[in-house]
């Protein structure tokens, strides 16, 4: 039986897959979530060598996401983001989204300030989907919202889209 070490996931026996796997891993600070999404019990090997390139350049793929979301939110058209922001703005406390913001500085719009604070949680990968080989939820906080800015990509990390999901 050929096996297959990932990076976070160690040995996985590519002849004998589960369904699901997932890891929990500190990623800029923060704990975020990598799972992997398998549809059959056997892969082939260079495809789970695009998994474990992927895995090890999830902060290249996060960077290009920061720059997805900025474009989206920047974008007149774009409406994800700017509704995420101005929704947790409207439907959240204020007690609670202080933990988040500085209401007092006047400087750094409230948007500006909780767009800043949009983090990873979550990498899913889907390594055999013909729609996406990667989804990644972004949060202000999962324990003030369970809604995602959520942008799903080919194995190149290359926007396919972006939503926002609970």
């Amino acid at each position: 039986m050929t096996e297959y070490t990932l990076p976070h996931f160690g040995k996985l026996a590519t002849e004998n897959l589960e369904e699901y796997y997932d890891v929990d891993i500190v990623f800029n600070g923060n704990e975020i979530q990598i799972d992997l999404n398998f549809e059959n019990k056997a892969i082939d090997i260079a495809t789970m060598d695009k998994v474990k390139n992927f895995i090890e350049n999830i902060e290249k793929f996060d960077i290009l996401n920061k720059n997805y979301i900025l474009d989206d939110y920047n974008d007149e058209e774009g409406d994800t983001v700017k509704f995420y922001l101005e929704d947790h703005l409207e439907e959240i406390g204020k007690d609670e989204l202080s933990t988040l913001i500085n209401f007092d500085d006047t400087t750094i719009e409230l948007e500006q300030q909780l767009l800043a604070k949009l983090k990873l949680v979550r990498v899913g990968l889907y390594p055999e989907s013909e729609d996406n080989f990667a989804i990644f939820d972004y949060s202000i906080g999962q324990d003030i919202t369970n809604y995602l800015v959520v942008i799903n990509t080919d194995e190149n990390g290359q926007l396919e889209y972006m939503t926002m999901e609970s």
